[in-house]
């Protein structure tokens, strides 16, 4: 009986101690993440003679690590997809909203302990304007988009994290109508994500 009792002791010490490895070696990047992103762009430096201000979200999904390489510190460089679905309010604008699809890499440098990383990406994709055919807007409701963003992020718990972005977007039309301004916006985007 005593020797039961030892027997059921050791083996859960065992099963907590396996749990234990498992949960540190648990990484960010070893598991798709679902994200949320809200924020802010203003018009800079595009042809139209709007000053708009576009308030966007969006919600992405980033793929578990494609390719990394670990440096001798501990730190790690890598890549994964994401995926990301656009929703945006127009602001002083004669558009009034913007719905689009785009996808990108996202390059991150994680610290060694993983807590928290440094990622950028660019991409693009497409998607639909309620175009009103006001000059110096845009000229069809179908429109191209393209990004640049770079940001920290920071890991709040095992399975979610909080990221601060700048990000450039533009769209346009690609030319396809004769008049074809664009969009040209800048600013900030702060967001959570979270991983199984």
């Amino acid at each position: 009986m005593h020797l039961s009792r030892q027997a059921v002791l050791l083996s859960s010490l065992v099963w907590v101690a396996g749990l234990a490895a498992e949960e540190s070696e648990r990484k960010p990047w070893k598991s798709p993440a679902w994200g949320v992103e809200s924020g802010v762009l203003w018009e800079h430096g595009g042809s139209t003679p709007f000053a708009y201000r576009m308030l966007q979200t969006q919600v992405s999904w980033r793929s578990s690590e494609v390719v990394g390489h670990a440096f001798d510190d501990g730190s790690r460089l890598l890549v994964r997809h994401r995926l990301t679905l656009i929703a945006m309010a127009i602001q002083n604008g004669p558009e009034s909203h913007y719905i689009a699809f785009s996808g990108s890499p996202s390059v991150e440098w994680w610290n060694r302990r993983a807590t928290w990383s440094l990622f950028t990406g660019a991409g693009g994709g497409f998607g639909g304007i309620d175009s009103r055919g006001i000059k110096g807007g845009q000229g069809q409701d179908f429109t191209l988009n393209w990004f640049a963003r770079a940001g920290v992020e920071h890991v709040a718990s095992r399975n979610f994290r909080l990221s601060a972005a700048m990000m450039f977007q533009h769209l346009s039309n690609g030319g396809q109508t004769k008049h074809n301004p664009g969009i040209n916006g800048l600013g900030f985007m702060l967001g959570c994500a979270w991983s199984r």
